[in-house]
């Protein structure tokens, strides 16, 4: 902790999460904020499911969810990963900006989708019929890489507390 650090809350660059715990933060939520910049140039974002996988985020969406033709007029992206409803609690986000492709081929739909519905549902009789509803004609994945991230971690700044319970 720096010097005058102690209750001050306006710089938390030692709050940062631990790769350590940005890797587990992200192996053990299944859910993100997604956002992007529609049309008009205004950010908007949904909750969304996603696959880590090689150092990328994997999502999937209709091709006429708005967010499609969004990311093709502009592929930078943004995704918020909370560890709220985790056995690693509310006080842990990782956030990341960076680019995606969206993937129509029957490929990465190959790989993709039983990856996906494996990592969302436990039983395999359930990730069979999740990963059939996913493969429709219309259907895209999103490859979303991070350029820039920025962690929190709560724990630490409550540290920087002394006196503050709860």
């Amino acid at each position: 902790m720096t010097e005058g650090a102690e209750g001050d809350y306006e710089d938390l660059t030692e709050c940062g999460l631990s790769p350590e715990l940005e890797k587990e933060l992200v192996y053990t939520q299944r859910n993100c904020v997604f956002m992007w910049t529609n049309s008009k140039g205004e950010p908007f974002g949904v909750v969304m499911s996603y696959l880590p996988k090689d150092g990328k985020l994997w999502l999937t969406a209709a091709e006429r969810r708005k967010r499609i033709p969004a990311l093709r007029r502009n592929p930078r992206a943004s995704i918020c990963v909370w560890g709220a409803g985790t056995s690693m609690g509310s006080g842990r986000t990782m956030t990341y900006k960076g680019s995606c492709v969206i993937h129509k081929d029957r490929e990465t739909k190959d790989w993709f989708y039983p990856e996906f519905a494996r990592y969302l549902r436990a039983d395999p009789d359930q990730a069979e019929v999740f990963q059939k509803f996913l493969d429709s004609p219309d259907r895209v994945v999103i490859e979303f890489t991070p350029d820039y991230k920025l962690g929190f971690d709560s724990e630490l700044m409550w540290v920087r507390s002394p006196g503050v319970t709860g």
